[in-house]
């Protein structure tokens, strides 16, 4: 049973909880509903994604590769962007649809042995980026300290 003054104090918390919403929305102009809340949306894991890849070792890979072939390799710039974003927005529709991972969709579709052929795709590229990270954290010491001869080994302690 609710006293007179439980009564009274319930319209009072749904009043706060409205406001609450209503200065949330306001503060940055955007409704769920909105075309550029939509947007955004649908851009923020592909952002993330490709923000993920500007590291020590992206950058260094990135800067020899430009001091190397300069302008030459921007055709493949194109192109494999495209790809990476429509590989990027498939992965999201299926894991949005179904609610699983790339690896239990690749396990129910074709078996557990590609599967393993494909997470063990992932560990080999996984290696060789963590391997990159090291190099370019390697390259970028050996440029602050001004001596190309820094050793690898003091980087992997630090």
């Amino acid at each position: 049973m609710d006293t007179p003054r439980e009564k009274a104090q319930d319209p009072q918390i749904k009043d706060r909880a409205e406001r609450k919403k209503k200065q949330a929305r306001s503060r940055f102009g955007l409704s769920r509903s909105s075309s550029l809340f939509r947007l955004f949306a649908v851009l923020g894991p592909g952002l993330i994604a490709a923000n993920a890849g500007n590291d020590a070792g992206g950058i260094a890979t990135f800067s020899q590769a430009g001091a190397s072939y300069q302008y030459s390799l921007l055709w493949a710039l194109a192109i494999s962007g495209f790809c990476l974003a429509i590989v990027q927005e498939m992965c999201a529709r299926m894991g949005t649809v179904t609610g699983k991972g790339l690896a239990d969709l690749i396990r129910e579709q074709f078996g557990v042995r590609w599967t393993a052929l494909a997470m063990l795709a992932l560990l080999i590229a996984n290696t060789g980026v963590t391997v990159s990270e090291f190099l370019g954290i390697a390259a970028a010491v050996q440029v602050l300290a001004n001596n190309p001869q820094t050793p690898l080994q003091v980087v992997a302690i630090c």
